[in-house]
């Protein structure tokens, strides 16, 4: 019976660490998106596609289109196609004031 209880303690804490990782994880994943949006805001004058973002926050397509889908809804978006067929969506310009630390 103790064998028993204790595999179960073992189980369970070795699912509450599991947890604990993919939590740390996502805070990360989601702290690299934040930083990789902004900075494409600003570098590519508020046009963003998602494999820019993808690319910049070395995340997942499916993750970082989950989080441009929110930002879209969030910013009302527009999505556009440029000459070439390319899909981006289009932000409200950012315009940070001139002394801005850009501290994401």
């Amino acid at each position: 019976m103790a064998i028993l209880q204790f595999l179960l303690v073992i189980g369970l804490g070795g699912f509450t660490g599991l947890l604990i990782v993919k939590n740390v994880n996502e805070s990360k994943q989601k702290q690299r998106l934040d930083e990789a949006f902004y900075e494409l805001l600003e570098t590519q004058k508020s046009q963003i596609s998602l494999i820019q973002l993808a690319a910049n926050a070395r995340v997942e397509a499916e993750v970082a289109q989950q989080y441009l889908t929110r930002q879209v809804k969030i910013f009302s978006a527009v999505l556009e196609v440029d000459d070439e067929g390319d899909t981006f969506y289009r932000f409200p310009k950012l315009r940070l004031p001139p002394s801005s630390g850009k501290e994401w």
